[in-house]
């Protein structure tokens, strides 16, 4: 019987001069799930492939961007001041994103393409949410894999194996500690599963679905956050991650009451070109029509 869980004993592997890590093979698997369950439910909302497409090839890229400004910015005294080497900003290889940055990067390119090609944005976010949080939940497997980002001290059958050089300096002789890929892999496994299923029982629409998103993720990340034995710059009592999640939770919650307010059920229409559009629907139409109006998108 397992007494805790053990880590890995390797997190890359090399073929010549390139280099593999395991972190990147999961945050690739995490992308791949987030865009094959992202663009089925755009489809079935009546959406063209190409376009989800041409947003998520936007998307990635700007959230990379997003990730890596977001990481700079909370880690400042890592790339600027005396003896930093200020190129190291763009070593985005050596390590360093966050999915807070990542989430506003890409909500950013994406919204600049739906713009261009007459789709909404509202819809785009509402289709991949579920699929988004099920990315970040492959993607913790990748801290996993570093031994990076867990919790405090942990002897219980939870506890996370950390080999000695990967410890913090206050826990040299600590073996086991909390494992906080595990608590936010499953909180995210989970998430996804509440969101498919708050969708396909009341057919949400207009970016409802994504701002419940926010307040999913920001609340498991408010509390997994204050775990984590990291360095992280402080504001008050809270730790800055905790900060932007709580801001994720405060922003959902407002999104979602706004909208609700003054949206019933899905949009008439997801894009200018694609099934339903503005020529056959109004969205006073669409309030009116309800469920019945469109397939199933969950």
């Amino acid at each position: 019987m397992l007494t805790s869980i053990p880590s890995p004993g390797i997190n890359l592997i090399e073929i010549g001069p390139l280099t593999i890590r395991f972190y990147a093979l999961c945050l690739v698997a995490g992308m791949i799930l987030a865009w094959i369950i992202g663009r089925r439910r755009w489809v079935a909302r009546g959406g063209l492939p190409e376009t989800f497409e041409s947003m998520a090839v936007v998307a990635i890229p700007s959230g990379i961007v997003g990730a890596r400004i977001y990481h700079v910015l909370t880690h400042w005294d890592a790339y600027f001041g005396p003896g930093r080497d200020l190129i190291k900003v763009l070593y985005i290889w050596e390590g360093g994103i966050a999915i807070f940055g990542a989430v506003l990067g890409g909500g950013l390119g994406a919204a600049f393409v739906a713009w261009r090609r007459g789709a909404r944005i509202s819809a785009f976010a509402d289709a991949l949410a579920p699929g988004l949080i099920l990315a970040q939940a492959v993607g913790r497997l990748g801290n996993w894999f570093n031994q990076e980002l867990y919790g405090g001290p942990d002897d219980g059958p939870l506890g996370l194996e950390i080999d000695p050089e990967h410890r913090p300096a206050e826990y040299p002789d600590v073996a086991t500690f909390q494992p906080t890929f595990l608590y936010e892999l499953s909180w995210n496994a989970l998430g996804c599963l509440l969101l498919l299923w708050l969708d396909r029982t009341f057919k949400l629409g207009w970016g409802k679905l994504f701002s419940l998103y926010l307040v999913v993720y920001g609340t498991g990340r408010f509390w997994i956050e204050g775990i984590r034995t990291d360095v992280s710059y402080l504001v008050g009592p809270l730790r800055t991650n905790q900060v932007t999640a709580l801001l994720f939770v405060v922003a959902g919650i407002t999104l979602f009451l706004v909208l609700h307010a003054r949206h019933q059920g899905r949009e008439p229409w997801v894009e200018r070109a694609g099934v339903g559009g503005p020529d056959e629907a109004t969205d006073e139409g669409a309030d009116a029509a309800g469920p019945e109006a469109e397939k199933d998108a969950s």
